[in-house]
């Protein structure tokens, strides 16, 4: 070697990183064999901002093991369909990846591609997603609802940065429920008038119940930084924050998307569980696109009621839904001539549930709910009570092409055989959880 060849060179740190990750890749393919695969593709950025494509190997090893690998940070130059599409198959080319049996993307247009082309895979939402953090985002697409949001952080910036501001608004909450609980207005118990904090990061349906829930206190103390605060651009964002919260517009927003993420908050809290529950998943599933559906078309008036006595009891001025809308900033000859009504149902409300019923139809499609559905029933929990025969039968039609006739003919019996042999087993009738199933089924 030569003398001036040093480990610390940067040309030697990236040979070293580039055949490490190289030897762990072929690991990975080596353990993973011809097995069935899931691929879950997420974009990825660094420090200088430039777009990436992160892609991660699922699937159960030798051993009955549930394994997750990197495969590879792509730079991808280009963020078109065809562009991602390419990218992910020269990365599976390169170690030999020809296929997969799950497909997960943020992109549907890339997942609809890659599933029109090959019919192996199925797309599956991935549970350790933030559902909650993807309908955000879709509703964002409304430009008043990605205004309210803003304001929202905004607001937990101004308050929330503060250790100070964090005790008073502690303080002044405890001080106005005292008063309320001996003036009669609230009732107090267990469980009831607790102290929360602002919230910062994590649920944005959480941070909105906390924004109703300390109104009062968060106006008075933007008032008090407006007048008391030293430094300037403080003091006039607080303006800003207040004459925002004096409006209906912001009214008419908080109260819509509580409506909107209280849907699915529920849904929200069983994708996050360690331990799933698919059956009652997929039913949670189907309660929230009913719902979404139903406040879609009967939930306008009721919505339009809570707004106002909210606005009442605030002092937030009411437009009547029959006039003209005025649109703020825009030149009044340029703008169309609706309804207040017509601005704030079919233009906003209407728009950010259809977006929303959009987005949970895509990722929670008829045939990916009916192929988890099948695939809980090879469950062991409480003594496989989730199996059903019908529906495994069902769930070989996802896969036509790895099954004979004749194996179709034998499968009815097998499965008796199987359920049989579980049930009279004592080491399998304690199993909880598919995975720990797959183990034990290696080991035997």
């Amino acid at each position: 070697m030569q003398k001036n060849l040093k480990l610390t060179s940067p040309d030697i740190q990236k040979d070293i990183v580039n055949v490490t990750a190289y030897e762990i890749r072929n690991s990975i393919i080596q353990d993973l064999g011809d097995d069935y695969l899931a691929i879950l593709v997420d974009e990825s950025g660094d420090v200088s901002d430039k777009e990436q494509m992160a892609v991660v190997l699922r699937y159960i090893d030798k051993g009955g093991f549930i394994m997750e690998r990197l495969l590879g940070i792509v730079r991808v130059t280009k963020t078109t369909t065809l562009s991602l599409k390419s990218t992910l198959e020269n990365l599976f080319l390169k170690h030999d990846l020809n296929g997969a049996s799950n497909m997960k993307g943020e992109l549907h247009s890339l997942k609809s591609l890659i599933m029109k082309e090959n019919q192996a895979p199925h797309y599956i939402h991935c549970f350790a997603h933030q559902l909650q953090l993807t309908l955000v985002a879709i509703a964002k697409n409304q430009v008043i609802i990605a205004l309210f949001f803003n304001m929202v952080s905004n607001i937990v910036n101004v308050l929330g940065a503060s250790c100070k501001h964090q005790d008073t608004i502690l303080e002044t909450y405890a001080a106005k429920v005292a008063q309320a609980i001996d003036s009669g207005e609230i009732q107090s118990g267990c469980g009831l008038n607790q102290e929360t904090n602002l919230k910062r990061a994590g649920s944005h349906y959480a941070s909105l119940l906390n924004l109703l829930d300390k109104y009062f206190i968060m106006t008075d103390l933007l008032e008090d930084i407006e007048e008391k605060g030293i430094v300037p651009e403080k003091r006039a964002e607080s303006r800003v924050l207040i004459d925002y919260l004096h409006s209906f517009e912001f009214a008419f927003s908080l109260y819509m998307m509580k409506v909107v993420l209280g849907m699915t908050n529920d849904l929200l809290v069983l994708l996050q569980r360690k331990n799933q529950d698919i059956l009652n998943t997929m039913k949670q599933v189907r309660v929230c696109k009913t719902r979404s559906q139903n406040m879609r078309d009967e939930g306008w008036e009721s919505l339009l009621c809570e707004v106002s006595t909210y606005c009442n009891v605030h002092g937030i001025c009411i437009p009547n839904m029959n006039d003209d809308f005025k649109a703020r900033g825009r030149s009044q000859r340029k703008a169309q001539q609706i309804s207040n009504e017509h601005r704030f149902r079919m233009e906003i409300f209407n728009q950010v549930i259809d977006m929303q019923l959009q987005e949970m139809n895509s990722r929670f499609t008829e045939v990916n709910s009916k192929l988890l559905t099948c695939i809980a029933c090879l469950s062991p929990d409480d003594s496989f009570s989730y199996f059903n025969k019908d529906r495994l039968m069902e769930f070989i039609t996802f896969y036509p092409s790895k099954f004979s006739n004749i194996e179709l003919l034998t499968l009815d019996n097998q499965l008796e055989n199987y359920i049989v042999d579980m049930r009279s087993d004592g080491e399998f009738l304690e199993l909880k959880e598919i995975d720990n199933l797959a183990r034990k089924l290696v080991e035997t």
